[in-house]
């Protein structure tokens, strides 16, 4: 299957995917200013690069698209059938430097939270599990 776009349309399209700022990333921020966690944004100094990071707490937290990042819910096992091999090996590529990152990020002493864009639907689950994760050390 032929793309429907010519090189230069699909390019100006592939731009416009953003990697931070996006909309289930300021969804979870909110929720998390709201609960009382104070954060900094995409710190260039941890490994991964975590969409939100609460020092005091040391806890990094990743929003992850299902798709590029290869989830097991139904939106994040599709799979394009065109150019297949490509996006099979990049959305691996994708799963194994998430997995590096948050092996270093544990290994460094933080913990580790990876939120997905599809449990962003029961906002209430989410907010009980933010919750916890912000809640005192005992």
């Amino acid at each position: 299957m032929t793309d429907v776009y010519t090189a230069e349309k699909r390019s100006a399209v592939m731009r416009r995917v953003k990697g931070r700022g996006t909309a289930p990333e300021l969804i979870v921020r909110r929720l998390v200013w709201r609960l009382g966690g104070r954060y900094r944004l995409n710190r260039a100094d941890l490994p991964g690069k975590p969409d939100i990071v609460l020092v005091g707490r040391r806890l990094a937290i990743f929003v992850h698209g299902c798709f590029w990042h290869g989830h097991d819910c139904p939106r994040g096992a599709r799979t394009p059938q065109a150019n297949r091999d490509y996006w099979v090996q990049k959305i691996d590529r994708n799963r194994a430097r998430d997995a590096v990152a948050q092996a270093a990020l544990t290994n460094a002493g933080w913990r580790v939270e990876a939120v997905w864009e599809c449990e962003l639907k029961d906002r209430a689950a989410l907010e009980s599990r933010a919750a916890a994760w912000l809640a005192p050390a005992e």
